[in-house]
C-alpha cells in the first residue's frame, strides 16, 4: 500500500518514515483546526507541569552541553576531520558564517533585537533593580546576551556536531538515529531507528513553524507600521501562505543559488542596518555600550548559567524563567536537528576543533554585537530620548512591533522599517527553505550530493511548516505568540533527553575510530652527581620515532592487504578502511 502511494505521487523516500511523519502532522493540524481550544488548554497544561517541574534540568543540561563541547574541542579528539582525514573545508569561512544565519537566527535577531532587552529593562528578572534604571538596563542586557549567546550555539553545535562526525565521517545516513550508532548498531535501520527519526522530524517540523510563527507575527506588525494592515489571524495566514510559496522557490533552485545567495545578500543587508543604527544615532554611546556589553556578559555568564531563580523577589517573578529561558531551550532544542544537519553539511572538511570554535566564535559575536548595539539604542531612547518603548512594548504586549517602535525614532523611519520587514521576508524564507532541504534529507537518509530528490517532494515539507505555523497562530484561540510557546515547550523534551545520549554516543564512536592511545615516551635519565653529567644528560636525544606508522586491520590480516579495496575486490571510492597509514604524530618508541 504504501509503496504504491510512494509510486503515485513520485517520491523518493522512506515510505514507514515519510508517511507516519505527514499523518502526525497532518492529524495535528485537523485536530486543531477543530477542537482548537481543547488543544490549547491540553499543551498549556502539559507545558506548565514541565516549566514548573523540569525547568532545572533544562538549565544544567544546555551548561552542560557547553562544557562537553569546550572539552571535545580541546582534547586528543580536536584534531579529528569532519569528514576524510586529507579532506578541506567546501565553503570559505565568510561564506559559512552566512549560511549559519540561514538556519533561522536571523529571525531570532529581527525579533528579540529590540524586544528583549527593553523588556527586562522594564522588568527586572530578578528584582531588587528599579525599572527603567542604569542597572536595570545592565541586568537586562546579561539576560539577553545570555539567551542569545553561547548557550543559543551550543544547542545548534551539539547536534550539528554528531551529524557532521557520524555523517561524513563514519558515512551514514543523514538521520537522526545515525548518531545511536555505537549504541544501536543495525537497530538504527529497523523499526527503533524509524521511530526516532520519526520524533526528530515531528519535533523538527513544530521548531521551525515556531520560528515562522514569530517571523509572521513580526511582518504582519510591520506591514501595520507600513500600511496600516490590520493585525488579525487572516493577514498572518495569508501572510504565511505567500511567503512559503517563496520559501518553496528558493528550494527547487537548490543550496548554491537558492539558500546562499538569499542568505549572502540578508546578512550584508542587516549589517548595513546595523551600520545605519550606530552612524544616524548616538554613535558614541553606542561603541561604548557594544564593549561594556560584552563585558556585561562575560562577567554575568558563570552565575547565569546555572541561575534557576530559587529566591524569586516577588511572586510575579517566580515564573520567570520558565517563560523566557526554559521557552528559548525548549524552542531552540526543536529545531536543532535540522539546524545540525544544514550546518554539518556546510562544515565538511573542518576539524572539530576548527568546527566548535567557530560555530561558537563567529555567530555568537555577531549576536553580541547585535543586541549590544539595538539594546543600547533602545535604553538611550527610553532614558535620555523621546521614551515610548516601555509603553509600547511592555504595557500593550506589543512585542512582534518592538522593532518597528524602535526605526521609528531615526531618520527614513518609513524606509528604515520597509527594510526591516524585507529582511524578516527573507530571513523566513531561508529558514523554511533550508528547513525543507535537511528535513526531506532525514526523511529519506539520503543527501542531496548522493541522490537528488524530487523537487516537491522537499516542496511538501516546507508546505507542511507554514500549515503547522498557520494552524497555531489561527486555530488554538489563545494569543499566537502563547500557543508557540506552549507547544514548543511539550515537543522540546524529548530532544532534550536526546542530547544527553548524544554526547556519549559521540564519545564512544570517536574513541572507538581512533583506536588505543599509544603510551607516552619520555626521554630516560640516569642519576647526575655532577654539573658534567647533568650537562651530558641534558645534551643527549629526546625518543625519535623509529616507524611512525598506524595499522589500520582489514577483514583478512593473514596476507592480504584491504586497504584500497571493498569486499569485492574493486577500488573504495571512499579510501577504504585497512592497511598501514603513515602518522607522523604516532608516539615514538624508545631506541635500543
Amino acid at each position: 500500500m504504501s509503496e504504491r502511494i510512494m509510486r503515485a505521487l513520485r517520491l523518493k523516500t522512506d515510505p514507514g518514515v515519510f508517511l507516519t511523519t505527514v499523518g502526525i502532522i497532518l492529524a495535528f493540524v485537523v485536530v486543531t483546526f477543530f477542537f482548537g481550544d481543547w488543544v490549547g488548554q491540553v499543551f498549556g497544561t502539559a507545558s506548565g507541569w514541565i516549566m514548573t517541574n523540569l525547568g532545572w534540568f533544562y538549565i544544567f543540561g544546555v551548561t552542560a552541553f557547553l562544557f562537553f563541547l569546550i572539552w571535545i574541542a580541546l582534547s586528543r579528539f580536536g584534531h579529528v576531520r569532519l569528514g576524510g582525514d586529507d579532506e578541506m573545508p567546501e565553503h570559505s569561512t565568510a561564506a559559512w558564517f552566512g549560511m549559519l544565519f540561514a538556519a533561522g537566527i536571523g529571525t531570532i535577531l529581527m525579533f528579540w533585537g529590540v524586544a528583549e532587552p527593553i523588556s527586562h529593562f522594564a522588568t527586572p528578572p530578578r528584582g531588587g533593580v528599579e525599572p527603567g534604571s542604569r542597572d536595570a538596563a545592565t541586568e537586562a542586557m546579561a539576560f539577553t546576551l545570555y539567551h542569545f549567546g553561547l548557550h543559543t550555539w551550543t544547542i545548534f553545535a551539539l547536534p550539528a556536531l554528531a551529524f557532521a562526525y557520524f555523517i561524513y565521517k563514519r558515512k551514514m545516513p543523514p538521520r537522526v538515529s545515525s548518531i545511536f550508532a555505537p549504541l544501536l548498531g543495525d537497530k538504527i535501520f529497523g523499526p527503533l531507528g524509524k521511530t526516532i527519526d520519526i520524533v526528530a522530524l515531528v519535533g523538527t517540523v513544530f521548531g521551525v513553524a515556531t520560528s515562522v510563527g514569530l517571523g509572521t507575527l513580526q511582518i504582519n506588525a510591520g506591514l501595520n507600521e507600513l500600511f496600516g494592515i490590520a493585525i488579525s489571524p487572516f493577514v498572518q495566514v495569508l501572510t504565511i501562505a505567500i511567503v512559503t510559496t517563496v520559501a518553496c522557490i528558493s528550494v527547487a533552485l537548490g543550496l548554491e543559488k537558492g539558500i546562499k545567495r538569499l542568505s549572502n545578500l540578508n546578512i550584508a543587508v542587516a549589517v548595513a542596518l546595523l551600520i545605519f543604527v550606530v552612524v544616524t544615532g548616538p554613535t558614541l554611546f553606542l561603541l561604548k555600550g557594544a564593549v561594556e556589553s560584552l563585558g556585561i556578559y562575560l562577567s554575568t555568564l558563570p552565575e547565569l548559567a546555572l541561575w534557576n531563580n530559587v529566591f524569586p523577589a516577588d511572586d510575579d517573578l517566580a515564573s520567570w524563567q520558565n517563560t523566557w529561558t526554559v521557552f528559548y531551550w525548549a524552542w531552540t532544542i526543536t529545531w536543532s536537528p535540522f539546524v545540525g544537519i544544514f550546518i554539518a553539511r556546510i562544515s565538511r572538511g573542518r576539524t572539530i576543533r576548527q568546527f566548535v570554535f567557530g560555530v561558537l566564535g563567529l555567530p555568537v559575536a555577531f549576536s553580541v554585537l547585535w543586541f549590544g548595539i539595538f539594546g543600547m539604542a533602545s535604553f538611550h531612547i527610553e532614558l535620555f530620548g523621546s521614551g515610548g518603548l516601555t509603553e509600547a512594548v511592555v504595557d500593550d504586549g506589543d512585542i512582534p512591533g518592538a522593532l518597528f517602535a524602535f526605526l521609528s525614532n531615526y531618520p527614513l523611519a518609513t524606509l528604515l522599517s520597509g527594510v526591516a520587514v524585507l529582511l524578516v521576508v527573507v530571513f523566513f524564507t531561508t529558514s523554511v527553505d533550508s528547513a525543507s532541504m535537511v528535513v526531506d534529507m532525514m526523511a529519506s537518509g539520503k543527501d542531496d550530493d548522493f541522490e537528488p530528490s524530487p523537487t516537491h517532494q522537499r516542496v511538501i515539507w516546507g508546505v507542511l511548516m507554514g500549515a503547522v505555523a498557520a494552524t497555531l497562530l489561527a486555530g488554538t484561540g489563545e494569543g499566537g505568540l502563547t500557543a508557540l510557546q506552549e507547544v514548543i515547550t511539550v515537543i522540546g523534551l524529548p530532544f532534550f533527553i536526546m542530547g544527553f545520549v548524544m554526547m556519549y554516543s559521540l564519545v564512544r564512536g570517536i574513541s572507538n575510530d581512533m583506536g588505543e592511545r599509544p603510551p607516552t615516551i619520555t626521554r630516560q635519565w640516569r642519576r647526575a652527581y655532577s654539573a658534567e653529567e647533568l650537562e651530558r644528560h641534558e645534551e643527549a636525544p629526546s625518543p625519535e620515532p623509529v616507524h611512525p606508522l598506524y595499522h589500520i586491520p582489514g577483514e583478512d590480516d593473514e596476507g592480504h592487504d584491504h586497504s584500497s579495496s571493498t569486499p569485492d575486490g574493486s577500488a573504495d571510492p571512499d579510501g577504504g578502511s585497512g592497511g598501514t597509514v603513515e602518522c607522523p604524530e604516532m608516539t615514538p618508541e624508545k631506541k635500543e
